[in-house]
C-alpha cells in the first residue's frame, strides 16, 4: 500500500526517496543560494489570518469565477517543463485533473507531451505558456499552432531573460534535452523504480518541437523581447492575454495599459532571481496600482491550503501550482496526486471555516 499523502511536504519527502537525485533536484531547485526561495517561505509565514467566529460557516464553496466561469478549486496548474520526469504520463495525469476540476492547465513550451493532445484530454481547459527566444520566429509559430489547436489563452512568461542558475542542477549535469552519461547512469541505477518506468516509457523529450521543423535550445537567450515583442503578440492573438512572471507595480501598470488581459505575479519559483522579492508582498502592492477589478493571478510558493487563502488575501484571483503536483505525481502516480489536490482543497475549506468565511470572494461583510 502506497503511504499516505497528508500535506505538500509529505509528497515532497516521498518524492525525493523516489526520485533519481538529478530530476529531484531539477524539480526542487531555486536559483543562486536558494534564498529567495526561503525569504519567500518565510513571507508566507510572517503573514497572519484572523480567526472569526459565531458565523454561519457550515455552507461553504471553493469555487471561484475564471474569466466569467467557475472552477471547483481556487487553484490551477502552472506550466512546468518536462513533467514526465516526475512519471511516465504526468502531463496527462495533469489535463485530466484539470478536466474534472475545470481549472486551467499551464501548458509549457516545453512540456514532454506536445500541446494537441493535452488540450483535448484537459476537455479545454489549457493555456499554453509561452516563451520568446532567439529572433522569435520560432515563437510566433507556436503562437499560430496554439489557435490552430484550439487554445484561448497564451501565457506569455518574461522573467526568463536569460534562464537563471540553479547549482543543484548544474551539478549533476541536467540538460534538455535529456542526456545520460557515466554520472546520470548510477544515479538511475540506485532508484530502480523510477528507471524501469521512465526507460519502458522512453526518453523524455520537448514534444512540442519533435515536428517543429526546428530546434529548441532551453540555454538561448531570450533577452530579445521587449515592449514591441508584447504590441506584436497582442495584435496577433485574438484570445486572452496574460503575462507571467511580474514583480513591479509600475510594469503592471504599463502592461494593463498595453491590453493584457491578466498579470500573474511569480518570481518563476524562485528559479530565476535569488534577490528578487517575495511575490507574496509583491501581490498587494500590484493589485493597488491596477485598481480592484483588474484579473490577477499568483504562483510561487503555495506549500496549503492556508497559503492559498493568504494569497487571495493579498488581491489575486487565481492561484496556481507547480512543483508540489510534481511531488506528488512522483510519491504515488495519479492517485497521489489527486490525494494531494483533495488534501489541499481540504486544507482551503478548513482555513475559510476557521476565519469565517463561505467563500474566497464573499466581502467580509457578508458574515457579520
Amino acid at each position: 500500500m502506497a503511504p499516505k499523502i497528508h500535506s505538500s511536504e509529505d509528497a515532497r519527502r516521498l518524492a525525493r526517496k523516489r526520485l533519481p537525485w538529478m530530476v529531484f533536484d531539477y524539480i526542487d531547485g531555486a536559483a543562486g543560494a536558494e534564498t529567495g526561495a526561503a525569504r519567500n517561505r518565510a513571507a508566507f509565514d510572517n503573514l497572519e489570518l484572523r480567526p472569526r467566529i459565531l458565523r454561519d460557516v457550515s455552507d461553504r464553496s471553493l469555487s471561484v469565477p475564471l474569466w466569467d466561469k467557475p472552477t471547483k478549486a481556487p487553484f490551477g496548474i502552472s506550466p512546468m517543463g518536462m513533467c514526465n520526469l516526475s512519471g511516465p504520463g504526468a502531463d496527462m495525469m495533469l489535463a485530466r485533473l484539470a478536466a474534472r476540476e475545470n481549472v486551467p492547465l499551464g501548458v509549457s513550451t516545453v512540456a514532454s507531451t506536445a500541446m494537441e493532445p493535452l488540450i483535448e484530454a484537459a476537455e479545454g481547459n489549457a493555456w499554453f505558456q509561452l516563451y520568446f527566444s532567439g529572433d522569435g520566429v520560432g515563437t510566433f509559430k507556436l503562437v499560430e499552432r496554439a489557435e490552430a489547436a484550439g487554445y484561448d489563452t497564451i501565457v506569455l512568461t518574461v522573467d526568463v531573460a536569460e534562464v537563471g542558475r540553479r547549482p543543484r542542477e548544474l551539478r549533476h549535469g541536467f540538460t534538455m534535452p535529456f542526456k545520460i552519461g557515466p554520472k546520470q547512469f548510477i544515479d538511475f541505477a540506485l532508484h530502480p523504480r523510477w528507471s524501469l518506468t521512465s526507460l519502458y516509457a522512453g526518453k523524455p523529450q520537448m514534444a512540442n518541437f519533435l515536428m517543429a521543423g526546428y530546434d529548441f535550445d532551453r540555454t538561448e537567450s531570450r533577452a530579445k523581447a521587449d515592449w514591441d515583442t508584447l504590441r506584436r503578440l497582442r495584435d496577433m492573438w485574438p484570445g486572452k492575454l496574460v503575462v507571467k512572471g511580474v514583480l513591479d507595480a509600475e510594469d503592471s501598470v504599463a502592461l494593463k495599459t498595453a491590453g493584457v488581459d491578466a498579470i500573474q505575479v511569480s518570481s518563476h519559483g524562485s528559479r530565476q532571481l535569488d534577490s528578487a522579492p517575495p511575490p507574496i508582498l509583491e501581490l498587494a502592492k500590484i493589485r493597488d496600482a491596477v485598481g480592484p477589478d483588474y484579473p490577477l493571478f499568483y504562483d510561487t510558493g503555495l506549500r496549503s491550503g492556508e497559503d492559498i487563502v493568504k494569497a487571495y488575501a493579498q488581491g489575486a484571483n487565481f492561484t496556481f501550482l507547480g512543483r508540489i503536483l510534481q511531488f506528488a505525481i512522483a510519491a504515488g502516480g495519479e492517485d497521489g496526486l489527486q490525494e494531494l489536490w483533495s488534501v489541499l482543497k481540504n486544507e482551503t475549506s478548513i482555513t475559510l471555516a476557521q476565519i469565517g468565511k463561505r467563500s474566497l470572494i464573499e466581502d467580509d461583510a457578508a458574515n457579520r
